[in-house]
């Protein structure tokens, strides 16, 4: 038997201040973006901003459905888009930020795993990876150089 040992070390600001200028104008997007969410159901809202290789920036937010499952993430929303969009440009980087109404919530939310497995399809495919900032409504950002530092097993084309 042979242990494999696998981690990930993230970068961690105090909050969105601290930031690069670049990095703290996708946050306010994503933050802006969370502000337009479709959250009725669950009060959560997540913002995602995507600064594509052309200088192009992608929106998205959460969009539910009474229906649960019908819904889509922040995230997928705006990848799924820049795809349609901008096919065959790379995205350079990712902000996230996500809470309840009353913007409590103030620890890193990172992307759940189905956004996990799609940003590592976009990762993979452009063969660079995606540098990823994300937080609560407010406080401390979060931010990984590679989706890898987040999905290191990932599942991709190589297993099919």
């Amino acid at each position: 038997m042979k242990k494999v040992d696998i981690h990930t070390t993230l970068d961690v600001y105090e909050g969105i201040h601290e930031l690069a200028e670049q990095d703290q104008s996708l946050m306010q997007q994503a933050i802006d973006a969370r502000g337009r969410a479709y959250a009725p159901y669950s009060s959560f809202s997540v913002g995602c901003a995507l600064l594509l290789e052309n200088g192009e920036v992608i929106t998205g937010n959460n969009q539910e459905n009474a229906a649960y499952p019908s819904g889509l993430c922040a995230e997928r929303v705006a990848i799924f888009y820049a795809g349609s969009r901008f096919p065959g440009v790379a995205v350079k980087k990712l902000a996230i930020t996500a809470g309840p109404k009353d913007n409590s919530l103030t620890k890193p939310v990172p992307p759940c795993g189905a956004c996990r497995q799609s940003i590592a399809e976009y990762e993979n495919n452009q063969g660079t990876p995606i540098q990823l900032l994300f937080m609560g409504a407010a406080g401390k950002v979060a931010k990984s150089s590679s989706l890898k530092d987040l999905l290191p097993l990932v599942f991709d084309r190589d297993y099919l």
